[in-house]
């Protein structure tokens, strides 16, 4: 068994070639040689929480764990095994995995379903997991401009200095002139109006993966013509944004990114909302292992 470390993972896994491996974790996943296992938290009375995801392919299966504190910060860890023995090949520090991965899921959604040619980018949220969505979207498309917008101006003009963006005065400015919207925040309420998104707008919601919390105004799932998620079954359990949002007849709308349809007209709009899935950290913790072994 090897351990490999953030700075391996850093070097072997850019993000081009990581939206690939999700297409093709998505495509076996459909095809039924591929399998996800839903996130689970075990909260502790201190403030701790472990969390456990897994996935398996054909090769390879494993869980990613990590433990967080809101005080004392966050440690991720990928666990890879041989699929056919159970034999451990592997243990992967996870942070930066886990970045790309998430980053990697937007970069694939907005190639099926965002509108082709040059695109204005709307960032709101300026943290870790903010850069990496930037960066898969950059992936996909010729982007001509990027506005980004933090509750905390001065972590939106660093994050500009940093990303080659420019300061929005407001969520819904920035949202009102962006043709692909992505939201990478830990807000509890939505971040704009629905009123403000345009016509054939594609939004990237990837902030959150707690039932009771959400970035998207629910009027806004009312007007999109595709609502798509990585997984319906994880997304039943944690995806705030459409808990709080959907009846029934809504949730019947939504889809899988697995079933890979893409965007039907120029005219709508399209919104994918991200949780993050084991059988994900599986598709490149898996390339990873390959290429440094």
């Amino acid at each position: 068994m090897i351990y490999i470390d953030e700075a391996a993972v850093r070097e072997h896994l850019p993000m081009g070639k990581a939206i690939e491996l999700l297409d093709e974790a998505f495509a076996a996943w459909g095809a039924g040689t591929a399998y996800n296992q839903p996130r689970r938290r075990m909260v502790l009375p201190t403030g701790a929480v472990l969390h456990a995801l897994a996935g398996y392919n054909e090769k390879y299966f494993g869980t990613k764990v990590y433990a967080t504190h809101l005080k004392h910060g966050a440690w991720f860890h990928f666990l890879l095994y041989d699929a056919v023995t159970a034999r451990p090949l592997a243990l992967l520090e996870a942070n930066w995995l886990g970045q790309i991965r998430t980053g990697a899921a937007t970069g694939l959604a907005t190639r099926r379903w965002a509108r082709p040619g040059p695109a204005v980018v709307a960032v709101l949220g300026s943290g870790f997991q903010a850069r990496g969505q930037l960066d898969a979207v950059r992936a996909v498309r010729e982007v001509s401009r990027v506005l980004v917008w933090s509750r905390k101006r001065e972590n939106a003009e660093r994050f500009a200095a940093e990303m080659g963006a420019e300061v929005a005065e407001s969520a819904d400015g920035a949202v009102g002139a962006a043709s692909i919207v992505v939201t990478a925040t830990s807000a509890k309420d939505p971040l704009f109006s629905a009123a403000s998104v345009r016509e054939g707008t594609h939004i990237n919601a990837a902030g959150s993966n707690a039932p009771g919390r959400r970035e998207l105004p629910g009027e806004l799932l009312e007007r999109a013509s595709a609502i798509v998620v990585d997984s319906i079954e994880q997304a039943r359990m944690e995806a705030g944004d459409l808990l709080l949002a959907l009846d029934d007849e809504g949730w019947g709308r939504v889809e899988e990114l697995r079933e890979g349809r893409g965007r039907a007209t120029p005219e709508e709009i399209t919104v994918f909302k991200s949780v993050g899935l084991g059988l994900e950290d599986l598709a490149v913790a898996a390339w990873v292992y390959e290429a440094v072994r």
